[in-house]
């Protein structure tokens, strides 16, 4: 197997010897214990980046090719999210076009499923005046997303945030774009740690406020709630919501630090999951999640277990950059043929990440092709001065 030289973080050089290649296929037939939702990311076309840092340019091809993967493995996709970098190098324009080519590929793919985000991302938060301001964004979303044919994951609001004078202004505001669906939604709780701008929402900065303003809405709209997905990066705090959930509303984790042991629960409430880790993990976790519907709970966090550390140096602090290892190792497995990202976020990580990035995947058997990773990695290596 290649060997490479790889920085370590006391600042020298050690060799490492990648593993064999990754023993999990690529296509899975089935269902799956849960519902699983990957939330994807997009792939920039670097000829056509000529601003990168302000106008977003993605090649569509390499886009749509990934999603097939994901769905060849069983998984639903959450579009649009904040994985493909919304309102961080994706703009509502960008994003609308994602929407509306993925509804139109999924139309294409026998049992493809998705979900789309629905924000407010269209409209500054220093413009937003008032809360019809907010309300009248995410309608605009919201009609576009069900236009296509999608259905909605009603994503967290910076503007929102910003005006809401506590809990009634979200339960007024929440309560009617749930009223208005065509279908059950998914709620998303996205916490600070993701986006700076979201501290304090449901109207508190204290989780246990917050998620009652959160469960008293979710029981006043039960049949129009499909679940909610929550990403606060404590179990506790997902454990405790999910067994106060009414029944037949799920639990997703959003847990990208926890989601092994939520997913398989607890003996009494589980988690089903929407998960940016999901994307470059996904032929592990499918045969994962086969596993625990054989009831083999040691088999299960045998594969998925080694996931959890790759996953937490992915989504360490700063955690709203973690889209740059979900791309690096898409272009390390060959999805991609660049490591470019919209917005140049490729650049907010720096290579000890990256190389910590490059060792967990290959401990969690995620290298598909060891020699084209090594290969990868040995060029990224000399353009940081690592010889």
């Amino acid at each position: 197997m290649p060997t490479l030289t790889l920085p370590a973080e006391d600042g020298g050089l050690s060799p490492f010897t990648l593993s064999a290649a990754s023993p999990y296929p690529d296509r899975h037939e089935g269902p799956f214990p849960r519902v699983v939702y990957a939330a994807a990311h997009v792939v920039a076309d670097p000829l056509r980046l000529t601003d990168p840092w302000r106008k977003p340019a993605v090649d569509w091809d390499a886009t749509l090719a990934f999603r097939r993967h994901l769905w060849g493995l069983g998984f639903a996709i959450a579009e649009a999210m904040d994985t493909s970098q919304r309102g961080m190098g994706l703009d509502w324009a960008g994003a609308q076009e994602l929407i509306a080519r993925s509804l139109a590929e999924a139309k294409t793919v026998p049992g493809a499923d998705l979900a789309c985000g629905a924000g407010t991302d269209q409209l500054d938060p220093r413009d937003a005046r008032t809360l019809d301001d907010v309300l009248r964004a995410y309608e605009e979303q919201m009609a576009y997303v069900e236009q296509h044919g999608g259905r909605i994951i009603l994503m967290a609001s910076r503007a929102l945030c910003r005006l809401a004078k506590g809990r009634d202004d979200y339960l007024a505001v929440y309560g009617r774009l749930i009223a208005q669906a065509k279908q059950p939604v998914i709620l998303h709780w996205l916490g600070d740690m993701f986006d700076p701008q979201l501290a304090g929402y449901w109207g508190s900065e204290d989780v246990d406020q917050a998620m009652a303003t959160c469960l008293s809405l979710i029981e006043r709209h039960i049949p129009k709630v499909d679940g909610i997905k929550i990403s606060l990066l404590e179990q506790a705090h997902e454990e405790r919501m999910r067994s106060l959930l009414p029944h037949g509303v799920k639990m997703y984790t959003g847990d990208d630090f926890n989601y092994a042991a939520l997913i398989e629960g607890d003996g009494q409430h589980i988690s089903h999951g929407l998960l940016g880790i999901f994307d470059p993990i996904a032929p592990a976790a499918a045969a994962a999640l086969d596993r625990l519907a054989a009831g083999d709970s040691a088999g299960y966090h045998a594969i998925l277990g080694p996931t959890v550390p790759l996953s937490r140096r992915i989504f360490e602090a700063p955690t709203q950059f973690y889209k740059a290892g979900v791309v690096f190792l898409a272009w390390l497995n060959g999805f991609q043929d660049h490591f470019r990202m919209v917005g140049g976020m490729e650049s907010a990580r720096g290579i000890l990440h990256y190389a910590d990035v490059f060792r967990l995947a290959d401990a969690a058997g995620l290298l598909r092709d060891p020699d084209l990773a090594a290969a990868r990695m040995k060029a990224m290596l000399v353009q940081n001065g690592v010889a």
